[in-house]
């Protein structure tokens, strides 16, 4: 909940502070320098389900440069368009259970009031309101009949929870959610429902609420982290993950009948996910396990793991079965190579590749595989980061560095693979991605660690980082920048402001400046978050605007001295662009170099492979001016350079 990604985003070895990373030589390897372009060339492709004879796969790629929704074998081979948009992406939700009909979903250029759509032989068609209505796809009857969604189109505040009919198209609502609750799932006789409550930004309240008799039941007895996972495939019990009397999530069973619970399993790392197959056969687990996703799939009739096969030597991240089980998509990726997607028959073993994300002009031996490293902050605390040292430094040829923060607050940074990350590692930056106190997969000690205490012991974290960085003996210490989208931008911005000679340069991306403003315009859809959010940051309407005041760089301007660059979506409904835009304005005035970026059809994350180009581009030129270079201190009569991408 803390990943409410209001301020949110973007993006195993113990390695002790004092030890070197592997990759630690005065050995110059021969690197091949992309282009962004070529970094962009790499595809984001993911897979939203078989068709109802296992088939074909939907696909959602970006390779036209906005998402996109394509039809591909099962067997692999070419794609084939099903949409052929050229302005708002559209993202696949499935195939209908017994036809080849497709649900989808798009937005306004990422203003996150999405739509539900039907595409069919006759064409597409609009499912939800067409105007300033939310809606999210919450998953398919047993039956196949119908889907469950929430939409706020009864109050701007509130997701209630209806049911769609896909013979008539006649939504029907089964959940008026007149206390802001978070939706968790049906059973399959549709009698009962899950539902929770945020009560701060750990701890939820689990209800189940029985839809014949509106009897609501709270779950947990004390206060604690608890969701709903999924219910049992006879209807008798449901699963649900708890921190109740623990540093992590465990998994829990319910009986319905009894209201008895008993412990399931637990593990050294969070349990963040468990599922049925449709049937029942198999049940499949997840757990964040060091920043990196582990799966676990067991039939359950025998209490074996399903072991499926190494595939390019990486890790199977994710598996996605067909109704009848026999089949399933898996998504193979690491830190070092983008995920691809690929079928997979349990029974005979045989595997095919459907997706080919690399672009095919980038050597993979070019790229740079993620360590975990741990070093001390300030106050002794031990903080996990993800450490991507260049290939193409030395002892003779330092590098320069970059602290990266994740979005969040909350986030966490994670061994997944990152074009950006990629392309500044590719140009000779080192990228040290900080999981500072109040990061998520840690426990939740360390969760609630910067809870009111933002802009302060979570930036001493970050600066630590930038220390453990000057230590290494290929890092130049006398070149270390700060760079984070989200609650990482506004790290970004506190570090320029409140630790004006920590870092050489900073790099802004959407980044909250104004906590007060922020927190009084989060969308009205997220009403269940707010109150949550308040008890995290402050409340804005009441005395602790003061504190509020005093953490948000917007007020301080005057203490930045070093270069700054900001990037935005205008269309963005977390950060509002009138945050960066007097964060520029106030910052210009100290004569300091400013580049603003602004894309016009963008929102919180920029999607469109178009203007990824002139983001990523323009911030590595930045960063090799005025980090890397000899860059100029001040631009011309301390001007702002702007551009704005339509």
């Amino acid at each position: 909940m803390k990943n409410f990604s209001l301020i949110c985003s973007v993006l195993l070895l113990f390695v002790a502070c004092k030890d070197k990373p592997k990759d630690e030589t005065n050995e110059l390897a021969e690197v091949k320098t992309y282009t962004i372009e070529q970094f962009m060339g790499n595809e984001n492709a993911s897979a939203n389900g078989f068709s109802p004879d296992k088939s074909k796969v939907l696909i959602t790629s970006n390779r036209s440069g906005v998402y996109n929704m394509y039809n591909v074998s099962a067997e692999g081979g070419d794609f084939m368009p099903i949409t052929q948009s050229d302005s708002a992406s559209v993202y696949g939700i499935s195939y209908f259970p017994d036809d080849d009909r497709i649900l989808f979903r798009m937005d306004g250029n990422g203003d996150e009031i999405f739509k539900i759509f039907v595409k069919d032989s006759n064409g597409i068609k609009i499912l939800t309101p067409e105007k300033n209505v939310r809606a999210l796809f919450q998953g398919w009857a047993k039956d196949g009949k119908s889907f469950y969604y929430n939409s706020n189109e009864r109050s701007p505040q509130m997701m209630d929870v209806y049911e769609m009919d896909i013979a008539t198209f006649k939504p029907k609502l089964i959940f008026k959610n007149v206390d802001a609750m978070d939706f968790g799932g049906i059973s399959t006789d549709k009698n009962y429902m899950l539902l929770s409550k945020s009560i701060n930004t750990n701890d939820r309240d689990l209800y189940l609420l029985n839809l014949k008799t509106n009897q609501k039941t709270k779950i947990n007895e004390n206060l604690s982290k608890n969701a709903a996972e999924d219910f049992s495939p006879d209807g008798k019990s449901f699963y649900y993950t708890t921190d109740d009397g623990s540093e992590f999530s465990y998994l829990m069973k319910y009986n319905i009948e009894t209201g008895t619970k008993e412990k399931v399993l637990e593990k050294d790392w969070d349990i963040v996910a468990f599922y049925f197959t449709y049937n029942g056969k198999y049940q499949v687990l997840f757990t964040n396990e060091d920043a990196k996703t582990k799966m676990y799939v067991t039939e359950v009739s025998t209490g074996k793991e399903l072991n499926f096969p190494d595939i390019d030597g990486q890790a199977i991240e994710s598996a996605r079965f067909s109704n009848d089980e026999t089949m399933a998509l898996l998504t193979v990726g690491s830190s070092q190579l983008p995920t691809n997607t690929y079928s997979y028959n349990i029974a005979s073993g045989k595997y095919h590749k459907l997706t080919d994300v690399l672009n095919k002009e980038i050597n993979p031996d070019d790229l740079v595989e993620a360590t975990v490293v741990r070093f001390k902050s300030f106050d002794g605390l031990e903080i996990p980061a993800i450490y991507y040292a260049p290939k193409n430094a030395s002892l003779d040829k330092k590098a320069p560095a970059l602290v990266w923060v994740h979005g969040g607050p909350g986030g966490q940074s994670r061994q997944n693979f990152s074009s950006l990350i990629q392309y500044l590692a590719n140009h000779g930056y080192a990228i040290l991605a900080v999981n500072n106190r109040g990061s998520s997969g840690y426990g939740k000690t360390f969760y609630q660690m910067d809870d009111q205490n933002h802009g302060d012991k979570d930036l001493k974290d970050c600066i630590a980082g930038k220390d453990w960085l000057a230590s290494q003996e290929m890092i130049d210490k006398d070149k270390i920048g700060i760079i984070g989208g989200s609650y990482g931008g506004y790290m970004t911005m506190a570090a320029l402001t409140y630790a004006p000679d920590e870092f050489k340069v900073g790099v802004n991306i959407f980044g909250v400046t104004n906590w007060i403003r922020t927190l009084k315009s989060i969308p009205p859809w997220w009403e269940s978050f707010k109150d949550a959010l308040y008890t995290e940051m402050g409340d804005p309407n009441t005395a602790d605007s003061v504190r509020l005041k005093q953490i948000s760089p917007l007020f301080h301007t005057e203490n930045v001295t070093k270069p700054l660059m900001v990037l935005q979506g205008a269309q963005d409904p977390r950060v509002l662009k009138i945050e960066s835009d007097e964060i520029v304005e106030g910052v210009k005035k100290n004569g300091v170099p400013v580049e603003y970026v602004v894309f016009e059809d963008e929102g919180h994350g920029f999607v469109k492979k178009e203007n990824e180009i002139v983001a990523y581009g323009k911030i590595l030129k930045f960063l090799d001016q005025y980090l890397k270079g000899e860059g100029q201190t001040t631009l011309d009569n301390g001007d702002t350079e702007s551009t704005e991408v339509k």
